[in-house]
């Protein structure tokens, strides 16, 4: 603001700034797509900040892939603000790195095997381009990720007398009430096709734009998947359209004692605290269905084998089945997933991991951040 008048920037200088030509700019204009809201004394296209902001938007959701039509009914939402769209835009960015990630990681693992006169198969070199995270983790979770009965009770009983049961980021089928009428729903086909006979139906979609009308389940529930959403809140409120009551298990990414509490991230993958950055508060995910918060313990011999599940387990960590079954060490890269698993072997072999953590084994379960979310 000049002498309480707002500046705007010229369209050769937008387009400058934003690094696009200043054809592209026009055609925006022309389609309805990000219109000047002001003209020079020449009669030059003129864009104020409330401008600026709309074109930022367009071209992040561009370069992300998306078509003009579907740009435009997002950034025409009326229920998205400026704030919203920035955490849909991250979160579909994490989504891309989490990609990446999954693929390099594939990479390294053909570049190891070459090392040692071992040749993948022609499917195998094909298969991880493209692949989702879970697509890239899934295939291990039948062997470490099921349901932990005493987590599983407070689910179960935090779903009430609901009798239609949503189940968003479903899986592979853990935590689903075997007496109720369960419906699921999960986008990745990896994890689709390892739900086993008789599970519940399971529907291709995505938590931020699930396929049924208001209202149509007695409870809608989410286990240990919000993380993995592109937006969080918008998942969550769908959640709470299509349920009148919503069950959540997740993680307060805001409880910064919890890395102090849980020894793997204190003291050997500091790099977990960067995969949290702008993650949305408990209170923000709690907000989005009108809900509490309660603490979850994780019992020492928890059954779900979750990043924090073997807190009193350390050898389990050196383990590579146990590992892949685990976004967090795809997301932190191979080089820190090594460099932790090196420092926890010598630690264990030393006796130096027992000296330092001899208080857990009088511990029965540990609170190390996991949240049942109830509305």
């Amino acid at each position: 603001m000049v002498g309480g008048v707002e500046e705007h920037l010229t369209v050769g200088r937008v387009a400058e700034l934003a690094g696009v030509s200043v054809r592209t700019l026009h055609h925006y204009d022309a389609v309805g797509l990000v219109r000047p809201s002001a003209r020079t004394a020449a009669g030059y296209r003129a864009y104020s900040a409330d401008d600026v902001e709309r074109l930022r938007e367009v071209l992040a959701y561009r370069r992300l892939g998306f078509g003009l039509r579907e740009i435009a009914k997002l950034v025409d939402d009326p229920d998205t603000d400026a704030v919203a769209h920035l955490r849909r835009l991250r979160g579909l960015l994490m989504e891309q790195r989490d990609r990446a990630a999954a693929t390099v990681a594939a990479i390294d693992r053909e570049l190891e095997a070459r090392a040692m006169g071992i040749r993948t198969t022609p499917e195998e070199q094909l298969k991880v381009f493209g692949a989702q995270l879970y697509d890239a983790i899934g295939s291990a979770y039948p062997a470490t990720r099921r349901t932990e009965p005493r987590i599983a009770a407070r689910v179960w009983e935090a779903l009430g007398d609901a009798r239609t049961v949503l189940n968003v980021g479903a899986g592979t089928g853990s935590y689903e009430p075997p007496d109720r009428d369960v419906t699921a729903v999960e986008p990745s086909a990896v994890m689709r096709a390892q739900r086993p006979a008789g599970a519940a139906p399971c529907v291709a979609a995505s938590a931020e734009s699930l396929p049924f009308e208001d209202g149509s389940f007695d409870a809608a529930m989410a286990f240990s998947t919000v993380h993995h959403w592109r937006d969080p809140i918008a998942g969550l409120r769908e959640m709470r359209r299509v349920a009148r009551r919503v069950v959540v298990v997740t993680y307060d990414a805001g409880d910064t004692e919890r890395r102090e509490r849980f020894w793997l991230t204190r003291d050997y993958l500091p790099e977990f605290a960067g995969l949290l950055t702008d993650w949305p508060s408990l209170a923000d995910l709690t907000r989005a269905i009108g809900g509490r918060a309660e603490p979850v313990l994780i019992p020492w011999d928890c059954a779900d084998g979750f990043f924090e599940a073997f807190w009193r387990r350390p050898e389990a960590y050196l383990d590579e089945q146990v590992r892949r079954a685990v976004s967090v060490w795809t997301r932190v890269g191979p080089q820190a997933e090594r460099r932790a698993v090196n420092s926890l072997r010598e630690d264990l072999a030393s006796g130096r991991w027992a000296e330092r953590n001899r208080d857990l084994v009088a511990l029965d379960a540990a609170e190390l951040g996991l949240r049942l979310l109830v509305a």
